[in-house]
């Protein structure tokens, strides 16, 4: 899916419950039934996960998945070698799961606000997601939100990620939800992992994922400029561009509800609302027919669109809008990337107001439209 949502887990093991449950994904609950869905899932995806030399040496998996799971471990070296991420077990183990999804997400906003509803944990601080490894679960605590007035959305997210809490007990794993990915996007959403555990602020998903994003893009630009055979690479920035429109079609969307909604007495707000709402499927169509692209290729844009509302634009917010400003600090240090880290490293460290004005101030807003 080009909307790239992740799902953060961090703990198993019952022995840990009271201090690690709660932060199965960044985003654990206030029942003992949350708590107990989240470490029963974690474990069982962790048990299910077996080293990728044993699967390669398989004679009962396909070719297609063979040279996959080859191409992860080139991946997982380029990313030690090349962009100074971490060296340890994670992704270096692969899981069939037998299902579409890691986990599922529920995000949920105001009928008249893009900040989202959040959920907050002794570590991972205020979070604006909730995550299920059973789809009926999210759906059922989306419609217990939406019986509050909330808008709602529940989406399947295929990575995993545990910050590099789970290391010791063998990482986190590849897993079929997206090993048969394209090679660029297969590449990137590891790298965008990966990034989670170089530099991690609690409470602070905008600079989190802004922060992740830009280590995939910085990276996987890389590695098709390096590693990736020309098939490989036209196909990605075929998809870069399509993603690149959407972004800029869902950017200029929130900042017209977001005017939309700053007026309190606007008499026509739903109507206001409603109109917006309307333009952004209207014009994305418009892109979509200007793409000439396959069913496939834009098939997670046409979910995504279909079910828009206030959560889906505010999830969508926190893994963009500081991109540019981590891809100008990492300019600024010489492109260099142990001292990108470092300095992304001292900027977490402070206040989160202070350093969301830094960011601000390495790429202006105004001057990104789209980005």
């Amino acid at each position: 899916m080009p909307i790239a949502l992740r799902f953060r887990s961090r703990s198993t093991g019952l022995a840990l419950l009271a201090a690690t449950s709660l932060l199965l994904s960044g985003c654990a609950g206030s029942t003992l039934g949350y708590y107990w869905q989240s470490v029963r899932g974690h474990v069982q995806l962790m048990g299910a996960a077996e080293p990728l030399e044993d699967w390669i040496a398989r004679s009962d998996i396909s070719v297609p998945l063979r040279e996959r799971l080859q191409l992860a471990q080139r991946a997982r070296t380029f990313a030690v070698a090349e962009l100074g991420l971490p060296d340890n077990p994670s992704y270096r183990r692969y899981a069939d799961l037998k299902r579409t999804a890691a986990v599922w997400n529920v995000v949920a906003a105001p009928p008249y606000s893009l900040t989202l509803h959040t959920w907050c944990f002794p570590v991972t601080g205020c979070i604006g997601y909730r995550g299920y490894f059973d789809e009926a679960d999210a759906k059922a605590e989306a419609a217990q939100l939406a019986q509050q007035g909330l808008e709602v959305e529940v989406y399947g997210v295929p990575a995993y990620s545990t910050l590099g809490y789970m290391n010791w007990a063998g990482g986190d794993p590849l897993l079929n939800t997206f090993i048969g990915w394209p090679e660029g996007e297969f590449v990137r959403l590891l790298f965008h992992e990966l990034a989670h555990q170089v530099v991690y602020a609690k409470g602070d998903t905008l600079f989190n994922e802004s922060f992740a994003t830009a280590v995939e893009r910085l990276g996987s630009a890389r590695w098709l400029a390096q590693q990736a055979t020309p098939q490989a690479s036209a196909a990605f920035a075929a998809s870069e561009a399509r993603r690149r429109d959407f972004r800029a079609l869902a950017q200029a969307t929130r900042e017209r509800l977001a005017k939309i909604y700053a007026q309190e007495a606007l008499p026509d707000k739903e109507a206001q609302k409603a109109g917006a709402m309307q333009a952004f499927r209207a014009d994305y169509a418009a892109l979509r027919e200007r793409w000439q692209a396959t069913p496939a290729q834009t098939a997670g844009y046409d979910r995504w669109v279909a079910s828009a509302n206030n959560a889906s634009f505010g999830a969508q917010a926190a893994y963009n809008e500081f991109v540019p400003a981590f891809e100008a600090l990492f300019e600024r240090e010489g492109r260099d990337w142990r001292r990108f880290y470092d300095a992304v490293r001292a900027l977490s460290e402070q206040p989160q107001a202070q350093r969301h004005e830094v960011l601000r101030a390495l790429h202006p807003k105004e001057e990104t439209p789209g980005a």
